[in-house]
């Protein structure tokens, strides 16, 4: 379906002609919709951040509250050895903590493109405007809440007196990657969830098991089957490089870190392409 936009009448015209016929238009129309979208977005982010803390007793508090709970139970867990952990290159508490804030980071970036679209349907139906800004909204948000949880990391760090190496300045370039990683994945899904609820219900089991092949609440594993499968994970390098960046400020496998931010950069392009060719027919079924 391709899309010619008259600028005199300012009227939208829908061929039938596809879009990948004309890759360089396509690329245009896309990057014009992107720069448009910035301040539509801009109100979207501030509009659902108030909405989702306006009526909330704890307000900005339930940001930190899952890792914080996640954390405790793992901590006491691994105190009274009903779970043996492992050596971990920073007190245990703060490992775990920071490492959920990570992970929940990318959980967000995965669920928020089809969050985002599943809560706009009446919008999208009566209103013609950039989809990309539902997209750049969501990932606003996101990084609004890592930065309420990057207070309590920081008080963290000092209450156990952990040294922080200068290599931490770098560390927001593979926390974005991470992030990008989940947005890839979310895009491509996004479709398809806001037609089907059991893809963001099934999302919600997914994580929750793939939380455990993660080097989240244990270090690395030296070996066995475990260890093979922590490594062909996606996000074991980009999670273990930012945590290595803001630590030890050694990274343990930039090979890896590179190979999967360039694999989530294509993805993430892949994704977007996805998305954009296939809202105008969600649109059309979710308004018949």
């Amino acid at each position: 379906m391709t899309r010619l936009v008259n600028q005199k009448l300012s009227k939208v015209v829908y061929k039938p002609d596809s879009q990948l016929r004309n890759p360089v238009r396509l690329c245009q129309e896309m990057a014009r919709d992107l720069l448009a979208s910035r301040e539509l977005a801009w109100q979207l982010m501030v509009r659902d951040i108030s909405a989702q803390y306006r009526q909330s007793l704890l307000g900005i508090c339930w940001a930190v509250i899952p890792p914080v709970i996640t954390a405790l139970g793992f901590t006491f867990a691994n105190n009274t050895n009903i779970v043996n952990i492992g050596a971990t290159d920073m007190p245990y508490p703060a490992y775990v903590m920071f490492s959920m804030t990570l992970w929940q980071t990318f959980v967000e970036a995965l669920t928020s493109p089809i969050q985002a679209v599943t809560s706009a349907k009446q919008m999208l139906v009566k209103i013609n405007f950039p989809r990309e800004a539902l997209i750049l909204a969501k990932l606003g948000q996101i990084f609004f809440s890592f930065a309420i949880k990057l207070i309590l990391i920081i008080a963290l760090f000092l209450w156990y007196q952990i040294p922080v190496s200068w290599t931490a300045i770098l560390a927001p370039v593979a926390l974005i990657h991470l992030v990008i990683l989940g947005t890839c994945f979310g895009l491509l899904l996004a479709p398809l969830g806001v037609l089907y609820n059991d893809i963001l219900k099934g999302i919600t089991y997914i994580t929750g098991f793939w939380l455990f092949l993660t080097p989240v609440v244990y270090p690395l594993p030296n070996g066995g089957g475990l260890a093979t499968l922590v490594q062909l994970n996606p996000v074991t390098p980009l999670l273990v490089t930012t945590r290595e960046l803001t630590t030890t400020g050694v990274v343990s496998n930039p090979f890896g870190f590179w190979l999967v931010s360039l694999l989530a950069i294509i993805g993430l392009l892949l994704g977007w392409l996805v998305y954009r060719l296939a809202m105008p027919f969600v649109v059309e079924r979710i308004s018949s």
